[in-house]
């Protein structure tokens, strides 16, 4: 396995990846927000607004590192997604002007699908879960020699997450800890690796799909439950084995939270920030606001809000 183990190594690598991508990726914004407003007790809350990047998530950051660091055969890129990571790739492959073909499973939503097919993909609709729709995606790319751009479990795409991570840095200095919501682990491995213990990494999941719960648990990657409602963002069934030894490592715990935690900090975001943000996008913010992490006196917290491909409707927006 490629060498992960160097925190200097990696942030290196990062640095020179977030020179890579500038051209192509927004420095997004971190807000900063009275934790007296949430009745938490902590110095500094600063919320990372990663729901505004391209493509509408994080994915875009680990999207342009693979198409801009590897190979592109003529056949172009394909790429098994819940929808975020799709709508990325599309969007990247569409900057380039590289073909690209996404599979999606039928639990992606109707706004990530929208997304993928705006920016000129082909899109391929299959299976119930984001596995049946990976293993679609390597029988086409075995078939069509199209590159394959995963959307966790390549070491391109973990270096390319680092980069939010970096910024964070930057923007929010002398952070205590750090909430990240988790899937397959590409954000969380990412972001632990480039912060290396120099703060503390708290992974966020939903209790209906917990992946790195049940490898912690397990020792090592093993399948988990893929369901509730951020099951298109949060929920690949195991995470990913590249991922596994920098949570291991660099990731304190994980903490698990309800879907009605999930829907409260959704609503939260948007009655006190007017944030929209989607289901998986919301989750760390949920794990803060609902208690299932409490800060100390004195902490300064980063929450990372990922992602924000959800449909809007007008009562939606009106409450």
């Amino acid at each position: 396995m490629p060498d992960l183990d160097s925190s200097e190594k990696f942030r290196n690598e990062v640095s020179e990846i977030e020179q890579r991508i500038r051209p192509y990726i927004r420095r997004t914004p971190v807000i900063e927000i009275n934790p007296a407003d949430l009745g938490i007790t902590c110095a500094s809350i600063a919320l990372k607004l990663e729901l505004m990047q391209y493509a509408g998530s994080f994915k875009t950051r680990g999207a342009f590192t693979n198409l801009l660091s590897r190979k592109i055969p003529n056949a172009g890129v394909v790429a098994a997604s819940g929808g975020n990571h799709g709508a990325a790739v599309a969007y990247a492959a569409m900057r380039l002007g590289i073909p690209a073909t996404i599979f999606v499973p039928t639990i992606s939503s109707p706004a990530k699908i929208e997304r993928i097919r705006s920016y000129g993909a082909r899109l391929e609709i299959r299976g119930d879960l984001y596995a049946d729709a990976l293993v679609a995606s390597q029988e086409f790319e075995r078939e069509s020699g199209a590159l394959s751009i995963h959307a966790f479990d390549q070491l391109e795409t973990i270096r390319g997450q680092g980069t939010l991570a970096l910024e964070l840095e930057q923007q929010a200095p002398n952070l205590d800890t750090v909430l990240v919501g988790v899937g397959g682990g590409g954000l969380i491995g990412g972001i632990a690796a480039w912060y290396g213990g120099r703060s503390r990494v708290i992974g966020v999941e939903p209790r209906k799909s917990p992946t790195l719960t049940r490898a912690f648990e397990a020792g090592q990657p093993v399948d988990a439950e893929a369901g509730g409602i951020a099951a298109d963002s949060l929920a690949p069934r195991r995470v990913g084995e590249l991922v596994f030894p920098i949570a291991r490592q660099y990731v304190e715990r994980v903490v698990l939270v309800e879907d009605e935690m999930i829907e409260h900090a959704q609503q939260c975001l948007w009655n006190d920030l007017r944030i929209i943000a989607e289901p998986g996008g919301s989750a760390a913010f949920a794990a803060l606001i609902s208690s299932v992490y409490v800060p100390a006196d004195g902490e300064r917290v980063g929450v990372v809000v990922s992602g924000g491909n959800t449909v809007v409707t007008l009562r939606a927006v009106t409450q």
